[in-house]
């Protein structure tokens, strides 16, 4: 799934679930980092796409580097836009890099043959169209619906709860 937004549906669901405790846009700057060896390798034409930073080593590399550089880049844009309800926590900016990361390998490894998520511990792919691509796409799509709806329940109950509070 190279430049593609379906990476993005896993981490509206995982900001649902996680809300202050997970940072979406470290997530989203995440998933760019990782296409950033697939995009020189499409220039260059390499033969493999999806090498070093598509294994869980490098997954967890390119996940620090995401937490590391997001959370000052991340607070600085939502202070910006006027949306920083409060401080971007350490352990938030690590969820979302690090959930970004491992989810961007586990879905890619369903549809890239080049891939070898275990190397250099193990070769091959187990995963390599565990199911139809078509299928992880909406699988992507469904996770997507699902966290904004639940993001859009949460906003609606805690809108209603602060108009009840101020009533006798």
């Amino acid at each position: 799934m190279p430049f593609t937004p379906f990476h993005l549906g896993p981490g509206a669901l995982f900001k649902a679930i996680g809300g202050d405790r997970f940072s979406f846009m470290v997530f989203g700057g995440a998933q760019v980092l990782m296409d950033i060896e697939p995009l020189i390798g499409l220039i260059r034409g390499w033969p493999v796409l999806h090498g070093y930073t598509h294994t869980v080593a490098g997954a967890l590399a390119i996940g620090a580097v995401a937490a590391l550089t997001g959370k000052p880049i991340s607070t600085c844009v939502l202070r910006l836009l006027g949306m920083l309800r409060q401080p971007l926590t350490w352990t938030a900016c690590f969820a979302g890099g690090l959930l970004g990361t491992f989810s961007h390998i586990l879905f890619d490894a369903v549809m890239h043959a080049d891939m070898n998520p275990w190397s250099p511990f193990a070769q091959g792919n187990a995963l390599l169209r565990l199911i139809p691509v078509g299928d992880l796409h909406l699988v992507c799509l469904a996770m997507g619906g699902a966290g904004v709806a639940i993001i859009a329940l949460k906003a609606a109950l805690q809108s209603g709860r602060h108009r009840t509070e101020g009533k006798p």
